[in-house]
Parts: C-alpha cells; structure tokens; sequence
C-alpha cells in the first residue's frame, strides 16, 4: 500500500511540473527548477518512509507529518485547477476531430473570447489557469499553517447545563467533565497535553467522561502520554468507552488477528491501569447520598462501515429503575439510528467527528464539513426530551492542527427541572 501511495504522490508530482514547465514563468522553466522540485518530492518521499517504518523522536515525525500534509493539501488543489483545464481542453480536440471544419468557423461577431487558445499576445487560457492555480493552492497554506501552530493545543472549555426533571435532588449541580478523542499517538508535545489535563482538573468534575479513541492505531502509542492521563481523576471517578480507532482496525485490518487481539486487550488494560472505568456494553449505578443514576457505556456503534461492537440493550440490562441515564457513546450517528428508540436514556455523550478540525463555532455561528455527514456533529442537541452532546475532541488526527473547531474539554452542569423556555 505504502509503494502503491508513492507512485500516485510521484504521478501528481510529474502532472504538476510539466504543466509549470510549459509555463512562461522565468524560475519555473531556470535549471535550477527540476532540482528543487524532485530533489524536494524524493527528500519527503524518504522522510516519510522513514517515519513509517523507523522509529524516531515524536518531535521529528510531527514535523515530517505537518510538512507532507501541507504539500499534499496545495498540490492536490492546484492538480483540480490543472485537471479542469485538461478536461476543458479535452473537450475543443474532441469537437475539432468529430465536428467538420467549415462548421467550426464562426463570424467575426462572436469572437470574443479575450483569452483564446493561441492568442497572438498576452497569455493563453491554460497558462492563465496555472498561474491562477499557484495562487490557489497556496491559499491554504496561511490558515493551515496557523492551525498546527496555534491550533492544535489550544484548548477551550465548553459549559453546557443539561436539564433533567427526573434527577434526584442530591444530584442537582453535580459538574461533569467529558474528554473525547484523545487520539495520543498524533500528539507531539508533552508539556501542551499535560496543560489541556490540568485545564480539565482545574474545573474539579465531580465525575469524568471519556468517549472513545485513545489510540490512533496501536496500544503504544499512549506509552508517552499514561502518566499524564492517569492524573486525570475525581471524586465519584472517571468512566470510559471505546471509540472506532482504538479496536486495530485502521492497523491490522477488520479481520481478527491474534495481534489485534492483543492490541485491543492493552488498549483496554491501558484504561484499568489509568484507574479508568471502562464500560464494554455495561452499566454503573452512580450513588449520591440517598439518590442514584445509572452511568451506561457501549463499544463503538457507527452508521457505514464503521464498527458496530456496541450492544445497547444488553448495556441497558439492570437500569430499568433508575431515574437517569446517561449513555456514553462514542459515535453520535448511533443517537439517531437507535437511542433514540429508548426514551428512557435521558443523555448520550459522544465525540468522533472531531468537527472536522475545521469550520467556525462562535456563539449561535456554527459551521464545518462534517455537518454535510453527521447530522449532529458539535454541541448539543435535543430531540423529544432526550438530549445528545457531541465532544469535537481533545486529541487531532491526520490534519495535526485546528482551525476554527478548537481542542475541546466540557464541562456539565447537572440541574434538576425543566429547561427554561429561553434556554
């Protein structure tokens, strides 16, 4: 798979520098040019091979990572700008070769394209397009750039109070915490995680939520980080849930495996030694002096080809007198398509969608891509009296930046009635 992805990446890479070549651009068509540019393509080319199959300092796979999805992301734009054109031009040899000549001409009256194909001066219509397209693709370069600088570790913590009229009275106020998609094997800097944990424990939850996607692939990857999330505790204790990446599948691939086995069981004993409840389609009852709710967690349920390990029913086995319910789950698209079919479970707490790692979310404005996927996608949501929260995460992953859908820790406030209309 990894030659197979260097030989499309080198293919764009040829596609791209003949269209510059044939541009009038005095350092595109020097000597110089094709020594840069392949002796750039082939340096990035090792520097990832090198991150895949060595293993070297986070710090230098971090940056190898950043520079190559940078790159990636400005030649992918400009090959859409250069692909339109081809296609464009295509289209004038085909009608050329199947529409007779004398049918071709016309009056002098309807000549007025102001770029022709071969204009006697100025530019023609394909160099005007790759030009336009360097300015394109180096559009994204500033925000992206920006998003790993700035973004990436730039927590902001969200306070929601979440109404139930059902909730016993020594409940009322009780603060929850939730981290969502830790996703620790992207994380390069210890010192900016640990500060997203203390942000998190300086709020002093009563009780802590975490739903889903340690990992990114392999058990190890927390190696760096335990001792940092251990210290993530608190009174009445922290419960947990798996997320679609942390069973091995993006590694090992969907079929069982004795070292996806493995993996998925120091996934889990990663949990207990953090001192974390990890709940696999099963429930806790939460006492506070004479009242109890139920605390519900399920293994991943996700719409598509995502997995589906989560077993509601049986996670609900036990509950059915309890006055609350609060269901981690780490996939939101698992709200719609079957909690909301038990109106029972009074909230569902749910990350995944990261929001993208990209949009705007300010006040009333929200605003990314993963909108056009997950119907509910950041925030909280409200249906029927049930209610839904979807965590945009604490970790990143492919991108290793944010720009505008920030790291994210929430924090709840439990209240005991109806919500005011107004709210």
């Amino acid at each position: 798979m990894v030659i197979f992805n260097t030989i499309i990446l080198l293919l764009i890479d040829f596609y791209i520098y003949k269209a510059l070549r044939a541009t009038q651009l005095r350092w595109a068509s020097s000597r110089l040019f094709p020594k840069i540019w392949w002796g750039y393509s082939l340096f990035m080319t090792i520097c990832v091979f090198i991150s895949i199959y060595f293993s070297i300092p986070l710090f230098f796979r971090s940056i190898i990572l950043v520079a190559f999805f940078l790159t990636f992301i400005s030649k992918f734009t400009f090959i859409l700008i250069l692909l339109a054109d081809d296609i464009r031009r295509g289209g004038i040899w085909l009608k050329r070769l199947f529409i007779p000549k004398k049918a071709q001409v016309a009056p002098a009256s309807d000549i007025g394209d102001p770029l022709p194909e071969q204009p006697v001066k100025g530019i023609s219509r394909s160099e005007f397009l790759t030009k336009a397209g360097i300015l394109v693709a180096a559009a994204p370069l500033a925000p992206l750039g920006w998003g790993v600088i700035s973004g990436a570790y730039d927590y902001k913590v969200r306070r929601e109070r979440l109404y139930l009229p059902n909730l016993p009275q020594a409940f009322h106020g009780m603060k929850i915490g939730q981290l969502s998609d830790i996703h620790s094997g992207s994380f390069y800097n210890k010192t900016a995680v640990q500060g997203g944990v203390d942000m998190l424990l300086a709020e002093k939850p009563d009780v802590i939520f975490f739903t889903g996607d340690l990992v990114n692939h392999l058990a190890n990857e927390m190696r760096d980080y335990q001792d940092i999330f251990t210290k993530v505790r608190a009174p009445l204790g922290v419960f947990s849930t798996l997320g679609n990446h942390d069973y091995g599948d993006y590694h090992y691939g969907p079929e069982p495996s004795v070292a996806k086995a493995k993996n998925l069981q120091d996934v889990k004993d990663t949990h207990k030694v953090m001192g974390w409840d990890l709940l696999l389609n099963e429930n806790r009852k939460l006492r506070v002096d004479n009242g109890e709710i139920s605390i519900i967690g399920v293994e991943n349920w996700g719409t598509g080809r995502f997995p589906k390990h989560g077993r509601l029913e049986e996670a609900l086995q036990g509950t059915d007198d309890m006055p609350v319910k609060l269901l981690l789950s780490h996939d939101p698209s698992h709200w719609r398509a079957q909690v909301l079919a038990r109106p029972d479970v009074d909230v569902m707490f749910a990350g995944h969608t990261h929001g993208m790692q990209f949009g705007v979310r300010m006040g009333k404005v929200k605003w990314s891509p993963a909108q056009y996927i997950y119907k509910e996608w950041a925030g909280l949501y409200k249906e029927n009296g049930q209610q839904l929260y979807v965590n945009t995460g604490f970790g990143f992953l492919g991108y290793p930046g944010r720009v505008g859908i920030l790291p994210e820790i929430t924090i709840f406030e439990l209240v005991k009635g109806e919500r005011p209309s107004r709210s």
